[in-house]
C-alpha cells in the first residue's frame, strides 16, 4: 500500500503549522509518485517578520562575530551527521547521489566555511570597522570611523526548486554571521527537503528562537510588511525577481534586494586548444558535466559553448560521443549518471525553449522528443536526454543569446577570433559565470578582462589546474555569487562581503575618547595608561589603551653594517654613501627598515616568561622617516585591540606600534599581532 503523501509545514513564530488549504500535490520527479502536500493560506506573515525582529534579532546582535561563527559551526557538523537521511529524500528531487552531493554536502560545507572565515577574519566583536579613522581636525580632537553594524529587521531569503538544500544554507549562512535573523522560502516543487533540513535544524535547539523560520508555500502577503531593516534575496527566473523587486513595499522603503537570476552562461575554447591538447579534452569533459550535472538544472550552467571555427566539427562529435553514453534514469541506481529534471513541468518547459532555440540553432546530439533511459519509466519520471544546439551564425542569431533551456540543453557556436569570443560571451547580457580553456598567457589575458564587465565570475582551465580545479559551475563560498545585467546584479556569499550585505555602513564622528568607546578599538588620542608593562598583563588584566613608552636607542654605523653583512642585505642605500645621496628620497646612508622593526621589538618586548605566547606577524608596516646615523629611536606601543578565542585559553591582541626618532618624526608605523594567555600564571 502506497503511503500517503506527508503535509508540510510551516515553522513561524516559533511552532510548526500547515496552511488552511489542502493544498498542491508534490510528485516525485523520478516515479511520478506522490511526496508531499503543501500550502501556506491563513498563516500570519506580518506576524513572522514581528517575531523574528522582535524575538531573535535581539539575540543575535548580543552575541559576538565569534559566537555567531561558533553557532554555525556546530550546525553545520551537526547537520552532517544527518546527511544520510537527506540524500534519501533527495532522489525524490531527481537528483543523482552526485547531485545530492553539491547540494547537501556543499550547502553544510558552505556553512562551516563562512564559521571559520568569521573566526579567522572577523573581530570577537559586535562591531565592525570598515577602513581606517579619517581625521577631520587639524589637532586630532575630531574624527571619524565608518562602522558597520547588523540590521534590525529580517532577512527573506526566496530560493529556487534545483538546490533545496544550498540555496537555503548559502544564503542563511552569511546572514546569521551578521547578526540578522532569516525566514526561507523554498520553490514549493523540492519544499519537502528543505522542511526535513529545518526541523532538523529546529531539534539541535543550536539557533535562538526566531532565527531561522521557514514558509512551505506561497509567500502570501509577507512582503507587503517589509521596512528599510528587513533585506529580501530572491534566485530564480529573471521575470518573477522583477515583479518582487518592484513591490510596492520594496520600492517605497529601499528594501536591500539581491537577485540571482536568469543566465546565459558561456565557456570559450581557446585558439590554441585544438583536438590533441589537453585543454580540448578538458572543454570536452567540462561542458559535458555541466550540462548533465542536476541535468543541467543549475543556475551556473554552460548554456553555450563557443569554440574556434576551425575546431567546431571535432568538439561537436566529441561532445555527441561523450553525450550518448549518458542516459538519465533513477536516481538512486549506481549505474545512473544523470537523474530527472525537477518535475514533467519543468520537462515541457524545457522542450519548449529548445523549440524556441531552434529558429536559430539545429539539433545536432540528442532527440528531446524521444527519452531513453537507464532505468525507471520515462512516461512517469521527468527524464530528458541530453540535448547538444549548433548555430552557424551567432552573430545575427538572437534566441541563442535570449533563451534559456534550464535543462540538459546546450549550443555550440563557432568564432574566428578572441575578441570575438568575447564579445559572443557579452551578448548573453549579463552572466554569472563564464569560464576558457587555454594554456595562452596572451589569450587568457585577452579573453578574461573582455569577459569580466560581463560577469560575475570568470573561470581559467588549462592542465596546470585541471586537477585541483572546482569547475565552471561550481560557486565557492570564498567568491561572489551572481553576476551584472541578466543575472540579476547581485552578488551572494563572496566570504566576508556576504556579512556585510546584511549590515549597515554607518560614518561615526565624534572625539577620539568616544569614538574608542563605541569601536572597542583604540584610537590615536584616546585616553592611555601606563602602568606595569604591558606584556605582563593576562587578557583578563589588560584594556585598550594600556601603553608603554620606551627608553631610546641611537642608531650607529656598526648597527648598520653589522646588519647588512649578517643577514646580506647590502642594498646600496645603506652601504654606499655617494648612491644613497643621488637617490631622489635620501640625504645619505640610511637604515635598514627591518632593522628599525628589530630594533623597536628589542626596545618593547619584555623578555621574561609571561602572559604573552608568542608574535604571529605585523599588519600595515609603512617605513615613513629615513633613519640615518646618530639618529636616535623610541617607541611607544598601545594595546588597540583585543580578541578573545571563544574555546582556547588565548586570544589576539593588535598593539599599535609607533616608532619615532629624536625630532618626534615617525619613522615607522604598524600593528603588532600577539597571542596572549587569558590568565596568567596558566592554570
Amino acid at each position: 500500500m502506497t503511503a500517503a503523501p506527508r503535509r508540510l509545514e510551516s515553522y513561524l513564530c516559533g511552532h510548526w503549522m500547515a496552511g488552511q488549504a489542502e493544498g498542491q500535490t508534490l510528485l516525485d520527479a523520478a516515479t511520478g509518485a506522490p511526496v508531499a502536500m503543501i500550502d501556506s493560506t491563513g498563516l500570519d506573515f506580518a506576524g513572522a517578520l514581528d517575531y523574528g525582529r522582535r524575538v531573535a534579532g535581539p539575540r543575535l546582535r548580543a552575541m559576538s562575530f565569534h559566537d555567531r561563527a561558533g553557532m554555525l559551526k556546530a550546525l553545520g557538523l551537526k547537520l552532517m551527521e544527518w546527511k544520510e537521511e537527506f540524500y534519501t529524500e533527495s532522489f525524490r528531487t531527481g537528483a543523482t547521489r552526485a547531485d545530492g552531493w553539491i547540494d547537501i554536502e556543499g550547502g553544510i560545507g558552505t556553512m562551516l566555511t563562512f564559521a571559520s572565515k568569521g573566526r579567522r577574519e572577523l573581530p570577537n566583536t559586535r562591531v565592525l570597522t570598515d577602513g581606517e579613522v579619517e581625521v577631520l581636525s587639524k589637532d586630532g580632537s575630531f574624527v571619524a570611523q565608518h562602522i558597520l553594524t547588523p540590521l534590525t529587521g529580517v532577512a527573506v531569503h526566496i530560493n529556487a526548486f534545483n538546490f533545496p538544500i544550498w540555496g537555503m544554507l548559502e544564503k542563511i549562512a552569511p546572514t546569521l554571521l551578521a547578526g540578522v535573523p532569516c525566514i526561507v522560502k523554498p520553490a514549493s516543487q523540492t519544499a519537502y527537503l528543505t522542511e526535513l533540513m529545518v526541523r532538523r535544524i529546529v531539534e539541535t535547539g543550536i539557533l535562538p528562537d526566531g532565527a531561522l523560520q521557514l514558509v512551505c508555500g506561497s509567500v502570501g502577503d509577507l512582503l507587503d510588511h517589509v521596512t528599510g531593516q528587513d533585506a529580501v534575496t530572491f534566485t530564480g527566473s529573471a521575470w518573477t525577481g522583477r515583479k518582487l523587486k518592484s513591490h510596492k513595499a520594496v520600492v517605497e522603503n529601499s528594501v536591500r534586494f539581491t537577485m540571482e537570476a536568469d543566465s546565459l552562461n558561456a565557456s570559450i575554447l581557446g585558439p590554441d586548444a585544438g583536438p590533441g591538447t589537453p585543454e580540448f579534452d578538458l572543454f570536452v569533459k567540462e561542458v559535458s558535466r555541466e550540462m548533465t550535472a542536476k541535468a543541467g538544472q543549475k543556475c551556473t550552467a554552460i548554456r553555450r559553448v563557443i569554440a574556434p571555427r576551425a575546431h567546431v566539427q571535432a568538439l561537436v562529435e566529441a561532445l555527441r560521443d561523450r553525450l550518448g553514453k549518458t542516459l538519465p534514469g533513477l536516481p538512486g541506481d549506481e549505474t545512473t549518471r544523470m537523474g530527472a529534471l525537477a518535475s514533467l513541468d519543468q520537462r515541457d518547459e524545457v522542450r519548449a525553449r529548445i523549440r524556441d532555440l531552434q529558429a536559430d540553432a539545429e539539433i545536432v546530439a540528442g532527440n528531446p522528443d524521444d527519452v531513453r533511459v537507464v532505468s525507471g519509466d520515462a512516461t512517469m519520471g521527468a527524464f530528458l536526454n541530453p540535448v547538444l544546439m549548433y548555430c552557424d551564425t551567432p552573430f545575427t542569431a538572437s534566441a541563442v543569446h535570449e533563451v534559456e533551456a534550464f535543462g540538459p540543453v546546450s549550443t555550440v557556436m563557432p568564432y574566428d577570433d578572441p575578441a570575438e569570443a568575447a564579445e559572443l560571451a557579452a551578448m548573453g547580457k549579463g552572466s554569472l559565470v563564464s569560464s576558457v580553456f587555454t594554456d595562452d598567457p596572451k589569450v587568457a589575458e585577452e579573453v578574461v578582462l573582455a569577459l569580466a564587465p560581463f560577469h560575475g565570475r570568470v573561470m581559467i582551465g588549462n592542465r596546470a589546474s585541471a586537477k585541483t580545479s572546482t569547475g565552471h559551475g561550481s560557486p565557492l563560498a570564498p567568491l561572489v555569487h551572481g553576476g551584472p545585467g541578466r543575472a540579476g546584479g547581485g552578488e551572494e556569499m563572496g566570504g566576508i562581503r556576504g556579512v556585510k550585505h546584511y549590515m549597515q555602513r554607518t560614518a561615526v564622528q565624534g572625539s577620539p575618547r568616544l569614538l574608542s568607546a563605541v569601536t572597542g578599538r583604540w584610537i590615536e588620542g584616546a585616553p592611555v595608561t601606563h602602568d606595569i608593562h604591558p606584556f605582563r598583563k593576562s587578557l583578563e588584566e589588560l584594556k585598550i589603551g594600556d601603553q608603554l613608552v620606551t627608553a631610546k636607542r641611537e642608531v650607529t654605523l656598526e648597527d648598520v653594517e653589522h646588519f647588512a653583512h649578517f643577514t646580506g642585505d647590502t642594498f646600496y642605500a645603506h652601504m654606499d654613501e655617494a648612491a644613497a645621496k643621488a637617490n631622489p628620497f635620501f640625504d645619505d646612508r640610511v637604515a635598514h627598515g627591518y632593522l628599525i622593526a628589530s630594533f623597536a621589538a628589542g626596545l618593547f618586548v619584555e623578555p621574561n616568561p609571561g602572559p604573552v605566547l608568542a608574535n604571529y606577524g605585523v599588519d600595515n608596516l609603512r617605513f615613513l622617516t629615513p633613519v640615518y646615523f646618530g639618529d636616535t629611536l623610541q617607541v611607544r606601543l598601545t594595546c588597540k585591540e583585543i580578541n578573545p578565542r571563544a574555546n582556547a585559553e588565548h586570544g589576539e591582541v593588535r598593539w599599535d606600534c609607533q616608532v619615532t626618532n629624536q625630532n618626534g618624526a615617525v619613522v615607522a608605523q604598524y600593528d603588532v599581532l600577539t597571542m596572549v594567555a587569558k590568565h596568567w600564571p596558566a592554570a
